[in-house]
């Protein structure tokens, strides 16, 4: 977590129990629950440590490797690459990591998207159609009934396979959504003959105006809310065919 943290210019060190960054900001790491060594693993992104009512974005990330050690690297490495870039700019507000894309589709609601990871064989079709298609907007109508108090909520996608034998998850605030799942998967990005996947994540927050909350000085700003942590089952099998599909060579 140090050394990837490192990577987006974090400093961040070991504190007890989590691991320590800017300000107030600290990342908790937990193994994943049922996880059999497969390197799955909990990572919440806390805003303001030290407060009971402070937001934590939960995110889980799987890893492939030789020993859990590896495994376990190269799932904090995918979270590295998808959803710490989306994290620290909502911190920060400097517009290096990702972007916030005008989101008309979701009224009352901002967006920070991270870039996409995407792995696997052909890669390039599946990374092409991302870059040439706004994927959120389309999933909005699913969004709506879903997002409830002012965030933030996390939005994580996974997406790929190959022909036949496609994948689409949508999870918000670490749940899945079924509704935005097949929404994702009735869209058209490129199923080749061969396995490849995609993962990206993006933060939603109410618009100020929209949360109705106050601060002392007359300036509108949204209520805290707890993101709830993931549920316990993993994400219906998704990287389990992934390990799978890579250890045939496939």
């Amino acid at each position: 977590m140090v050394r990837e943290m490192a990577r987006l210019g974090q400093v961040f060190r070991p504190d007890g129990e989590v691991v320590r960054g800017p300000g107030t900001t600290a990342v908790a790491v937990r193994e994943h629950p049922g996880d059999d060594g497969a390197g799955h693993v909990d990572l919440g992104f806390v805003l303001h440590l030290g407060r009971a009512d402070a937001p934590v974005v939960w995110d889980c990330a799987a890893g492939l490797g030789k020993t859990e050690e590896e495994k376990l690297a190269n799932a904090v490495k995918m979270w590295a690459t998808t959803t710490a870039p989306v994290l620290v700019e909502f911190a920060e507000g400097r517009g290096v990591h990702a972007d916030r894309p005008a989101l008309p589709e979701l009224p009352g609601w901002r967006a920070v998207q991270g870039p996409a990871a995407v792995f696997g064989f052909g890669n390039e079709h599946l990374a092409g159609w991302l870059a040439e298609h706004r994927v959120l907007p389309a999933l909005a109508p699913a969004l709506r009934a879903e997002l409830t108090g002012t965030g933030p909520v996390g939005v994580k996608l996974f997406l790929g396979g190959k022909a036949g034998d496609d994948v689409a998850e949508v999870r918000v605030g670490g749940e899945v959504s079924e509704a935005a799942s097949a929404a994702l998967r009735a869209l058209d990005w490129p199923r080749g003959e061969r396995l490849c996947w995609a993962r990206l994540f993006v933060l939603l927050t109410a618009e100020p105006a929209a949360s109705g909350q106050h601060t002392s000085a007359g300036a509108v700003a949204p209520a805290p809310m707890r993101v709830p942590a993931p549920a316990a089952a993993r994400p219906r099998g998704l990287f389990a065919r992934w390990r799978e599909a890579r250890r045939a060579g496939r």
